[in-house]
């Protein structure tokens, strides 16, 4: 027979042990990562050296994120943890320039993406890899399972981002659904540019501040950036994502060439 008090301490080390070890963190429902296995992930940073958005390397020399995610000086790859030098894994480097829609709509959250142009190509290591968009447009099904990853905040009333990066998995929501009265009442509208995507009756599992810019994930493709929420991990508001449709991809295909060629 185990005495109630002995068992009681065993559930307190074993609270504690959770509590002490990283992966018992949530981003809103969520985990975190093993180190560097999403090694396309991007972590923004501003001219005051403030964290504030994520973003995704699509190729050696550009990361595609939100255009709200204004003035990103910096683009650190590499990262797990943001309070670790982690110096065999990590580079920093330089905007260049940043490219904006020439669309986005701040108001109606439209067109929420922005091409960043590196001052110089990164490298590619077991930590930092390119994940390009899709030669073609992936709109995932209402219901199906995405993923979505970043630094940021863990809960609601969190005023720090997550140290180190997270991940969860998030469920599609019919847009009709989504643009319904008990969702977002069209306040603002949700198009077919966008995807809706988050926590499911009994499942809390969302995206939140300081994520801004990272990838949707669906069957390991890149199909949409994080745009915007009100609040984090309710089930009458998911998080919403730009869609990478054929227009968009096309944009960014275009933007690349563009800009390479010296036309902007």
């Amino acid at each position: 027979m185990v005495c109630p008090w002995i068992a009681l301490l065993k559930a307190s080390c074993l609270l504690l042990l959770c509590v002490q070890s990283c992966f018992c963190a949530e981003i809103i429902g969520g985990m975190e990562v093993k180190p560097h296995s999403l090694p396309h992930m991007a972590l923004l940073e501003n001219e005051n050296g403030t964290k504030f958005c994520g973003g995704t390397l699509i190729n050696s020399k550009w990361v595609l994120t939100a255009a709200h995610c204004t003035k990103p000086k910096k683009v650190l790859l590499g990262v797990h943890s943001i309070s670790s030098s982690e110096k065999d894994s990590r580079q920093v480097l330089k905007v260049k320039a940043s490219y904006p829609h020439p669309c986005y709509d701040d108001k109606e959250k439209a067109n929420d993406l922005m091409l960043l142009k590196l001052d110089k190509a990164a490298k590619e290591t077991k930590a930092v890899k390119c994940l390009p968009v899709p030669k073609s447009p992936m709109d995932p099904r209402a219901g199906a399972s995405c993923l979505v990853a970043g630094w940021g905040c863990t809960k609601n009333n969190a005023k720090k981002l997550s140290d180190v990066l997270m991940s969860v998995n998030v469920t599609v929501i019919d847009r009709k659904k989504c643009n319904s009265p008990a969702y977002y009442d069209s306040d603002p509208a949700i198009t077919r540019s966008m995807i809706c995507a988050g926590s499911v009756k009994g499942i809390t599992a969302d995206s939140c501040k300081g994520d801004s810019g990272g990838p949707l994930l669906c069957k390991g493709a890149l199909v949409g950036v994080t745009s915007f929420g009100k609040k984090c991990g309710l089930i009458d508001k998911p998080g919403v994502y730009a869609f990478l449709s054929a227009k968009q991809i096309e944009w960014v295909k275009n933007t690349m060439k563009k800009a390479q060629l010296g036309v902007f």
